[in-house]
């Protein structure tokens, strides 16, 4: 009981500043929020954006808290380039009628997963008789869906998942070369190691070497180079070893690839976490908001990308 008035009373709050901190104190954290709401209403008046169903296939997990970033996302790429591209959204599990509907307004031709399609696809695949560590966490822990829910449903064998929060700003060619003739797996770089578990365990695990600083903000992978008897395993003995993680799909995807032969994307192109200066000169090829970007991308980024030139740096 006194551990959880502590808790209340002194950890919390004291946690909460030292996050506002980070983004300039509680006024400005505030504006990014307020920042943020802007750009979802902004997202309604987005123009269509056809999708192709011959075309190279992009998927978003996504759903109502994030739409309105995969849309902007989606903006912005077709914005740069001429390819034609087809879109899939699966369902983060916060799908409706109406989210559905708007999908089919501004995304016309975008296929919608949904979670009917996906549940019989993990009953196919990962019986929760089998796979009772799996399915458990993915229902607690939703960025694990971009590998159980992406990487079980039919059609081609690669797939590459794209993070919403991430918008373009020339073309990626190297993406889409790998999207119109994939060979090896490919992802972004990150700006620091975020694994949230030892190196050494992770090559314990896996019997293979990882590689450094594995994003997966943009990653494509092989359905039938994922070994799911390997990822129960490892979830569980990583977690029973070292505990939950925030990070534990990028963990997971680290492991996955291993040594394997991989394409990394630059970094000097495809920039995580990208300074302010990156982001108002519009650096490279593609931003990947994470961390204190977030501040840049709801103040400043979303508006370039619809022609609102009037952005400026605090």
């Amino acid at each position: 009981m006194l551990q959880k008035l502590i808790n209340v009373l002194y950890r919390h709050p004291m946690a909460k500043l030292k996050h506002y901190k980070r983004f300039g104190g509680y006024l400005q954290y505030k504006q990014m929020l307020r920042n943020s709401k802007q750009m979802e209403e902004a997202s309604l008046n987005l123009p269509p954006v056809q999708s192709f169903t011959d075309g190279p296939p992009v998927y978003f997990l996504t759903g109502k808290n994030h739409l309105y970033q995969t849309l902007f996302c989606i903006q912005s790429l077709t914005k740069i380039s001429r390819e034609k591209f087809s879109f899939i959204l699966v369902d983060d599990g916060s799908f409706d009628e109406a989210l559905i509907a708007r999908v089919s307004r501004q995304l016309p031709g975008a296929v919608a997963v949904t979670q009917q399609e996906i549940a019989e696809n993990l009953r196919q695949i990962l019986p929760v008789e089998k796979y009772p560590v799996l399915n458990h966490k993915r229902s607690v822990y939703p960025h694990l869906k971009k590998l159980t829910d992406v990487h079980t449903l039919p059609g081609s064998r690669w797939k590459m998942v794209l993070d919403s929060d991430m918008l373009f700003w020339s073309e990626p060619k190297d993406v889409i070369n790998w999207l119109k003739k994939p060979e090896q797996n490919i992802c972004m770089l990150d700006c620091e190691q975020s694994y949230g578990y030892s190196i050494k365990l992770m090559e314990s695990l896996c019997g293979q070497k990882i590689r450094a600083k594995v994003n997966v903000g943009a990653i494509g992978l092989a359905n039938d180079a994922i070994n799911w008897d390997d990822l129960e395993k490892w979830i569980s003995i990583l977690e029973e070893k070292e505990g939950a993680n925030y990070y534990l799909e990028q963990a997971l995807s680290a492991m996955l690839i291993g040594d394997a032969p991989l394409t990394i994307l630059n970094s000097s192109d495809y920039i995580v976490n990208p300074d302010e200066q990156a982001i108002l000169n519009k650096a490279g090829v593609l931003h990947h908001y994470v961390d204190l970007a977030k501040k840049g991308y709801f103040q400043s980024a979303w508006k370039m990308v619809i022609g609102n030139t009037k952005v400026k740096a605090n």
